[in-house]
Formats: C-alpha cells, structure tokens, sequence
C-alpha cells in the first residue's frame, strides 16, 4: 500500500518542520513520499527527495492542502494514502505509516483515520483534540463522526468519490464538511490513540480570522451538508453554546459577523445527507444538531 504525505506550511517554521520531515523519513515499511506546500510563502532548504509546491499566496488549509493532494496525481492517485500533518508536528513512533498500512487493508470501508495529538511536554490531549463528544478519555480509539486536520490518514479514494476539502473554507470546520461527505458515501472513520502526532499545546483563537471563520463556516456546513429541517437546530444550538461560553464582547461581534456572513454568502454545491446518514451520526455518538 503506497502512502504519502501533504505538509503545508507558511515558512515560518523551518526548524519544526525539518523535524517533522525527518519523523516521516524514519517510518518503518516502505518509504513516505512526501509533498511540501508552500502556502504563500518560499520554502526553506528541505531534504533530497521531498517534493514542493510553492503557492504564490495563502490560498488558506483546505485549498492548500487540496493542492498537496493533486500534486500526487488527480485526487491523489498516485498513492493510495495520504497523511496529512501539521507543520509543527511530529510523528512519536516509527511505526505510524504501517499501522496505517495495517488498519487500511483489514477494513476495505474505512476511509480516514485520526491520530491522537498530545503536547510534547506534557503528553496531555486536549479534549478538542478527541473527535467526539466523550472526550474524556483520549487513550480510547473508536469510531467518529469527524477527523483532525493535521493529524490524520485518507484513503486516496475517498476523495476521488466525494471530492476534496472546500476551498473556500480557507479555515475552520473544513475537516467536518468532508466528513460528512465521506460518511454519506459510506465510508467509516477512526480515532486511533495508538497513532500519535506530538504538537505543541497553541489557543485556536490564536489566528486573528478565527471568531468570524467559526461562525461564518458552521453556517455554510449546515447549509451545504444537512436536510432542510436539521439546519435551524443544528445553527440554533451552536449559536445558544456561543453564547453560553461567554465570550468577550470584541469575539462576540466577529462572531455574529461571521454568523451573517455565513447566510448571506454563497456556501458551494448543497449536497444534503441522507436521512440514513443522520441515524448513523446518531448512533456514532453525534447527531447533526450539536
């Protein structure tokens, strides 16, 4: 089973990311083809044998790491997985890539797998970092609704069936719009504790578009993936949460911004699930409305 990998980066970060690169080169099994994609920005001196691509601006993570993708052949079929990983991170063990390699061909229908991320210092997970609502105990592997952007596998032919991450995104919830997509086509999804991607402990609302990005894209997923009756609840519940979290008065305003934003602009190609797909979230532990 051939696998590669996508890292995208904005070039600031040459340090972590030949790190990164050098985790990836000592996997066991079969070497990982690696593309890096410079997002924006020139790519520092990386090692013989990694591919690049240097974007001539920040097109954003899903557009970014879609272009990882296609530069291993149309949908990536050129390999038949691919690792996603953040630029930052690091791969703790050796054998990741074969037991990803394992994982795959022992399920035929599972299409992506999430790592479990934990903080090189501390070894702690971040709750957010689990993908599911009982999150207490990251050491727990199961079957999820949704996956972790730079910590993750795909088969190559989930994308060939559902298509790539939505481009307009640019950041936020892009890994749950195909998600939901790969799930309605039946395909299955993994949170694997055993596959572990150190990455430093960072605040999402580091990144200065984050409040307006949240809101704005959490409209657009409802619109674009759920039925018609599901999308009032499902908005109507996260909009209650927001408020409940207490945000500041400064966050709140983006947000409400971006919550406008998100119904006045065109969200993409609509492509409701099916209502089998929704007891399936329901069972998984997730219903589409939270």
């Amino acid at each position: 089973m051939r696998i590669g990998a996508v890292v995208l980066t904005m070039g600031n970060r040459p340090e972590e990311l030949r790190a990164l690169l050098d985790s990836v080169a000592k996997q066991d099994g079969d070497p990982v083809e690696v593309v890096v994609v410079g997002n924006g920005s020139p790519l520092p001196e990386l090692p013989e044998g990694v591919r690049t691509v240097e974007l001539p601006e920040n097109v954003g993570i899903p557009a970014g790491r879609n272009v990882g993708i296609e530069a291993f052949g149309p949908g990536g079929t050129d390999v038949d997985v691919l690792l996603f990983l953040d630029d930052d991170g690091l791969l703790a063990r050796t054998d990741t890539a074969e037991l990803c390699r394992e994982a795959f061909a022992k399920d035929d229908r599972l299409g992506i797998i999430s790592f479990r991320i934990a903080d090189p210092d501390t070894g702690e997970t971040q709750r957010r970092h689990v993908p599911r609502l009982r999150a207490s105990d990251p050491m727990r592997s199961s079957r999820v609704t949704t996956f972790l952007g730079g910590a993750n596998a795909a088969r190559t032919k989930v994308f060939e069936e559902v298509g790539g991450l939505p481009d307009d995104f640019f950041y936020a919830h892009e890994e749950t719009d195909l998600a939901w997509r790969a799930l309605n086509a039946g395909w299955l999804i993994d949170y694997r504790s055993d596959m572990l991607l150190l990455h430093p402990t960072m605040a999402p609302s580091r990144h200065a578009v984050y409040h307006r990005m949240v809101a704005r894209n959490r409209v657009w997923l409802a619109r674009r993936n759920l039925p018609a009756p599901l999308v009032p609840v499902y908005l109507g519940v996260w909009f209650l949460l927001t408020l409940a979290r207490r945000p500041s008065w400064p966050a709140l305003r983006v947000w409400l911004g971006g919550f406008k934003e998100g119904w006045t602009t065109p969200c993409g190609p609509r492509r409701p699930m099916k209502w089998r797909t929704v007891w399936r979230l329901t069972r998984l532990g997730r219903p589409p409305v939270i």
